[in-house]
């Protein structure tokens, strides 16, 4: 069992490549050999050679098609360049890599459990319980205003206002000022507490998991991925993002979206608000390369989308997506 785990290290684990234990695992049943069984216990296999495997971004050609984005996304807008990688996420990204190492873990446990190595998968509970009370934690920190937040900063509203009552009935105007001040901050806090969880709460977002977009601004091509009600990174991430230039600003839904390799190599996650997307007018079924497709997407479907793993899908509690049945392709043909 492990000595206590911060989601920081986790995605350190994940970069290491806890995913590739899981390609490995899934591509050659060989590996399932009872010899092999306690490795599942031990530390990951290296992702970055996973993801070598599936898109090697160090080539040649690579490095051409970076140059070549760079000297095409990067212009000029009021005297100051604007440049995409401002909505480069690592935090997206390092959410992403742990839900990697969630999938590899279940995998570690099943695999386990075939090779009756119970003791192994009882570690692997034991270890996959910590990181998802952890991960749990760590998203109540990050949203920060819940449901519960704006009741606590409304109930200590209401006793800042009852000790005004009484100071002000005491004579006791200097603390009555003090409560003063202290009321009318809260009071800005409470209100932007209960906008976030009313946000929360209601709503609606126009574009779905594994769903082909382009960004409006940049033009690249992109997968939707994961969503938020309203932006969730830090204050210094949305300074250089610029999100207090956005129309909607940051209380609109905002997406984590894989971008396609072949627009940059470099960029991979992004963390783009929603008026800053379209939807394909047609269907997109062009090639899409990106080395996390192939662990988040079962595949594409009539469409050209992504169609999203069940455990993805339940992650941000969306529904599954059915495509409409009287969707055709140029040649007539029947898409459903």
């Amino acid at each position: 069992m492990m000595q206590g785990v911060s989601v920081s290290s986790l995605a350190a684990s994940a970069k290491g490549g806890s995913c590739g234990a899981l390609a490995m695992l899934r591509s050659d049943p060989r590996l399932l050999h009872k010899a092999h069984t306690n490795s599942l216990t031990e530390g990951p296999f290296l992702w970055h050679q996973c993801a070598r495997t599936l898109f090697p971004t160090n080539s040649t050609r690579a490095r051409r098609m970076g140059s070549r984005v760079k000297a095409t996304w990067l212009f000029k807008g009021n005297g100051k360049e604007v440049d995409p990688n401002t909505e480069r996420s690592e935090s997206a990204n390092d959410d992403i890599l742990i839900f990697f190492f969630q999938l590899d873990l279940q995998t570690r446990i099943q695999y386990a459990l075939n090779m009756e190595e119970y003791d192994a998968a009882q570690q692997l509970r034991n270890k996959l319980a910590e990181i998802e009370t952890e991960i749990i934690k760590q998203q109540e920190a990050k949203r920060g205003s819940s449901k519960s937040d704006a009741q606590d900063k409304a109930i200590n509203l209401l006793r800042l206002r009852a000790d005004l009552q009484k100071a002000i009935e005491s004579e006791n105007y200097a603390v009555a000022a003090e409560l003063r001040d202290e009321v009318s901050k809260l009071e800005a806090e409470s209100l932007a507490a209960s906008a976030k969880a009313l946000a929360y709460q209601n709503v609606q977002y126009a574009f779905r998991l594994g769903q082909k977009v382009r960004h409006k601004v940049f033009g690249y091509r992109a997968v939707i991925c994961g969503m938020d009600p309203v932006c969730c990174e830090s204050s210094s991430w949305m300074v250089i993002a610029h999100v207090d230039k956005l129309l909607q600003g940051p209380n609109q839904p905002f997406y984590q979206v894989l971008v396609d390799v072949h627009a940059d190599p470099n960029l991979l996650v992004a963390y783009v608000p929603e008026e800053n997307l379209l939807a394909n007018d047609q269907p997109d079924k062009d090639r899409f390369d990106h080395p996390y497709i192939s662990f988040l997407f079962y595949g594409m479907d009539t469409a050209g989308d992504f169609i999203p793993i069940k455990q993805l899908r339940e992650k941000f509690s969306r529904p599954r997506y059915e495509v409409p049945v009287d969707m055709h392709d140029e040649d007539g043909e029947d898409n459903a």
